[in-house]
């Protein structure tokens, strides 16, 4: 008898099925005996093994996926989830996952815009650091070794604990992991003085593709340049950095000022581009462009917030605003006077009165599901481009958009671009980063999407040019990919690399090569190891 071809596909369909559940479920059983036969405690490492089989495997996956986009049924699920608890469980995981064909994707805090630090479309592991978390700080010679399991609101407690006159210059989001903060740069409210997180390291401790626990010294300082801004997950893991605490005044002050276009707003954030990275180093403005009801019923406007922080009390903040801003208004009722750990509260949305103890949640509330992207300008923006702008973001999916501006000058002008692989200094006025919170569904989902790339598109005439630089902690596959398999070409690599990194790309593949030459630890956009042979030819 005739068998329908219909028949035969849905046949073929269920066998090939079945083998890839055969398959993968022989890999991941292999690799967990793996683990458990090379471990020095067996006990020990089980206990931080969590497969599909396991109750807690689900919660575990889904308490550091910050971005909802990536929180579906139709998202890729690890094969096993490690969550190690001993420097010894990484060395064995990254052992048996080479001998058993598993990728590697490492998390820290969850934050990744595109999900790569627990997303992948190949079989793979996640190796959640969230167990590695101690911050031991030593006031007297000012540092700190920080775990990557920590968050930056963790780190900021710790360093609150023992002294009000030290701070950190990292971010602005208390949920964000430091292991990939740091890895990326890592800018905050006070990098006009101090620069990025990453400039601010000078040790840490890696496990490399053969295992190895390396500091600076064994590692040596062509990988300890490429870790610090190089971006996670292409070198080795990152166990612990050793940072250098920088001095805060007791008392610093913070404002928030609000305007909207029927009160200058396009004015203001035009006359802000011309005075933001030139002021006092002490002092940073940002900006917060937001959609909001008008004064006027029924219609929309654009409101401009200029938030603050400097370093010093109000009375030596005030005549600063009126010398270089008067155009803000900004009055002392305006103001508010802090310590610096009370002021990482104000910043990051925090009401009055908040308690320190936010800092060690973990859990952004609320979780969103988001796209970012990000560019660098190195000229002011007219007005009429503004107007563009807003023009854009009166547009339906608007109502959804944040646009930030965070200024540069003062310390990241005076450290060379190739200080480490972060290359956005002397030149830049400011990085515009533009978010979208996506409505559910697909079809909804993806037309926000959209417009998050139109506006991007519609932004061309006015940040850098050749290459258009981005920043390689948001993450935007937009700008290329490497291949899901097998090795990526220099060439393919450069179109994101050269973005994100300028003329350090080259350095980082010459030490990713040398370091890890199988590319090993890789997701769609690992710096990539090329061959002289490969690189000279663009294959």
């Amino acid at each position: 008898m005739e068998i329908p071809s219909s028949s035969l596909l849905s046949l073929s369909l269920v066998l090939l099925f079945s083998f890839v559940l055969a398959t993968s479920s022989d890999v991941h059983e292999n690799f967990v005996q793996c683990l458990t036969s090379h471990s020095q405690n067996a006990t020990s490492i089980s206990q931080v093994i969590y497969t599909p089989n396991n109750s807690s495997y689900t919660s575990v996956l889904d308490f550091s996926i910050r971005n909802l986009r990536f929180l579906t049924p139709e998202t890729p699920k690890p094969l096993v989830i490690i969550t190690p608890s001993h420097e010894s469980h990484i060395q064995v995981a990254i052992i048996c996952a080479r001998n058993h064909g598993l990728q590697i994707r490492i998390r820290s805090g969850g934050h990744d815009f595109e999900g790569l630090s627990y997303v992948s479309h190949v079989p793979f592991f996640i190796l959640d650091l969230i167990n590695l978390r101690s911050v031991s700080v030593d006031v007297e010679s000012r540092t700190a070794w920080v775990q990557a399991g920590a968050t930056i609101g963790e780190l900021y407690y710790s360093i609150a604990e023992k002294s009000k006159t030290l701070a950190f210059p990292a971010g602005i989001c208390p949920t964000v992991g430091v292991g990939g903060h740091i890895s990326g740069g890592g800018y905050g409210m006070i990098l006009r003085k101090f620069g990025l997180a990453a400039d601010n390291v000078i040790d840490a401790r890696i496990i490399d593709v053969n295992g190895r626990i390396l500091d600076r010294e064994s590692m040596g300082e062509d990988l300890f340049w490429a870790i610090r801004g190089g971006a996670g997950g292409s070198f080795g893991v990152v166990i612990a950095w050793k940072i250098k605490l920088v001095p805060v005044p007791s008392i610093v002050t913070v404002f928030k000022v609000s305007r909207t276009l029927e009160q200058n707003a396009t004015m203001l954030l035009h006359r802000w581009q011309y005075i933001a990275d030139k002021i006092d180093n002490d002092l940073v403005i940002i900006t917060n462009i937001t959609r909001v009801n008008s004064s006027e019923e029924g219609n929309k406007t654009v409101q401009v917030s200029f938030v603050s922080l400097f370093l010093g009390r109000v009375d030596e903040l005030f005549p600063l605003m009126q010398k270089n801003f008067p155009e803000l208004g900004l009055v002392k009722e305006d103001c508010r006077e802090m310590s610096w750990i009370e002021s990482t509260l104000y910043i990051a949305g925090f009401s009055t009165g908040t308690s320190l103890d936010v800092l060690l949640d973990r859990i952004p509330d609320p979780r969103i599901s988001l796209k970012g992207k990000l560019d660098y300008v190195k000229k002011p923006i007219s007005e009429i481009g503004l107007e563009g702008l807003w023009k854009r973001l009166n547009e339906e999916e608007g109502a959804a958009a944040q646009i930030v501006t965070i200024p540069y000058g003062g310390k990241m002008s005076e450290i060379p671009e190739s200080e480490t692989p972060f290359p956005h200094r002397a030149g830049n006025i400011y990085h515009i980063a533009y978010f979208v919170i996506l409505e559910e569904g697909v079809e909804l989902s993806n037309r926000y999407v959209d417009w998050t790339r139109r506006l991007y598109s519609y932004m061309a005439p006015y940040v850098s040019k050749s290459p258009r630089e981005a920043y390689a902690n948001y993450r935007d596959l937009d700008l290329g990919q490497n291949n899901d398999k097998g090795n990526t070409s220099y060439a393919q690599a450069s179109i994101w690399g050269v973005k994100y990194f300028k003329n350090n790309f080259k350095r980082l593949v010459h030490v990713k090569t040398m370091v890890d030459p199988s590319n090993f630890f890789r997701h769609e956009q690992s710096i990539p190891a090329v061959s002289p042979w490969r690189k000279k030819r663009g294959n």
